[in-house]
């Protein structure tokens, strides 16, 4: 590497960008193509892609065969958002050129990004024709699989790219943790364990120390995941995830203190985590302190109206206290962010029933019912009934014991209950 380009970088590393960076532009302009070449991939590095495509173009003008500076420079058009001129020339990269490996993978990117995945598919597939043993190809594969969702597919192409031994030492990803991740995914939690340890083997990783944690409690080894996720948030404080899940690892294990104190931990990390509050209320609740975690949840809500979740604990919460003017304050606030759900309209139902206003909770049965909520529970339908019968609706009534009767047959005294109903209904007449 020419000796300048070297003390550049040196700088550069150093934190002395502004100077570094003037002296790289000085550079280029008498440097040999081997030191263009290399300036242009420190552009890219640093982010400022718009002045290392112009150096690629020009050595593309002199080496107009060379697949390489085709796919560097492909990948400067994606990030500047010029896709087709990338497709166009990764395109251009025929089977027997050495980056043609990395034009379909390349591809394959562009046209997922694009929501293309059937196209994305078939390029990495049709690399595969050319080089069916390449680990690099299988890891590939590996990855459009479980970025596609299709996890037992993502698990058989990066088995065989790990196993197969033939992986370069110096990859951007984990190849056992991504694995790992796959097999998670796939529900295969023991295989997915094994894997994420194997990875941690080479480089503790914090994706990779959260998925181990993760999976860990899935498989109740609460040691484990408690050891991966301290380790975790020693090692990155800001991954805030990992305070969620470590937080429900001493839950289960019954470590009320420790699981208050690094959901709080969490929190003063980030404010605005909605599953941290949400925990938090629910351990607050489960332990007594009953207006820290009603706290805790208008919290969350105040947050985000749309967290469905929180409302409907908060719902149940509020109506098994008999709190039904905090249940009908609650749907009013969402009333005013358009939050519609048939369960809130229920609710809303019921609490105005309890407050004498029949009228009104009749019609929030009515919107309740709308999308079709209820129409398997016999006990909602039942009580259904009765409201809409004390708001004078008794045909509306029984219709609705006919449907909780046709619901659980078995219910005998929904019959008495609807030849009663039917016979007022015949005497008013």
């Amino acid at each position: 590497m020419n000796e300048e380009l070297r003390n550049i970088i040196t700088r550069i590393e150093n934190g002395e960008h502004e100077e570094a960076l003037t002296d790289l532009e000085q550079l280029t302009v008498k440097a040999d193509d081997e030191t263009k070449r290399t300036a242009a991939e420190l552009y890219f590095e640093l982010g400022l892609v718009d002045r290392s495509l112009p150096i690629i173009e020009e050595l593309l003008f002199k080496y107009p065969e060379n697949g390489e500076l085709f796919a560097f420079a492909s990948e400067c058009y994606m990030e500047l958002g010029r896709e087709q001129e990338a497709l166009d020339m990764l395109n251009e990269i025929d089977s027997s050129d050495k980056a043609y490996l990395q034009a379909r993978l390349l591809l394959a990117d562009l046209y997922e990004s694009q929501g293309l995945e059937e196209v994305a598919e078939q390029k990495l597939l049709e690399a595969k024709e050319v080089m069916p043993e390449e680990p690099l190809l299988q890891l590939g594969l590996g990855e459009f699989y479980l970025n596609r969702g299709d996890y037992q597919q993502a698990v058989s192409w990066f088995r065989k790219a790990v196993l197969g031994g033939k992986l370069p030492e110096d990859l951007p990803i984990n190849p056992h943790v991504r694995l790992a991740e796959a097999y998670s995914a796939a529900g295969q939690f023991e295989e997915a364990v094994d894997h994420y340890k194997s990875g941690m083997e080479k480089d503790e990783t914090p994706d990779g120390l959260f998925g181990l944690g993760v999976t860990s409690l899935q498989l109740e080894r609460y040691t484990e995941a408690a050891d991966a996720l301290e380790k975790l948030i020693e090692q990155d404080p800001d991954y805030t995830t990992a305070y969620s899940v470590l937080g429900r690892v001493y839950i289960a294990v019954k470590k009320w203190d420790e699981a208050a104190d690094i959901l709080k931990q969490g929190i003063a990390r980030d404010e605005y985590n909605e599953e941290l509050y949400l925990q938090m209320a629910r351990l607050q609740l489960s332990r007594g302190e009953e207006t820290e975690g009603r706290s805790f949840l208008s919290r969350v809500i105040a947050m985000n109206p749309s967290n469905v979740s929180a409302v409907k604990e908060a719902l149940y919460l509020y109506e098994e206290r008999g709190d039904f003017e905090e249940v009908l304050d609650l749907i009013r606030f969402l009333d005013e962010y358009n939050e519609f759900d048939p369960l809130y309209e229920w609710f809303r139902a019921k609490a105005l029933f309890e407050e004498d206003d029949v009228s009104g909770a009749a019609q929030a049965v009515d919107a309740a019912f709308s999308d079709g909520l209820g129409q398997d529970d016999s006990l909602m339908l039942e009580e259904a009934a009765d409201i809409y019968f004390a708001a004078g609706r008794a045909e509306k009534a029984v219709a609705a014991l006919k449907a909780a009767l046709q619901a659980d047959p078995d219910r005998l005294d929904l019959e008495t209950k609807i030849e009663d109903m039917e016979e007022r209904l015949r005497s008013d007449r």
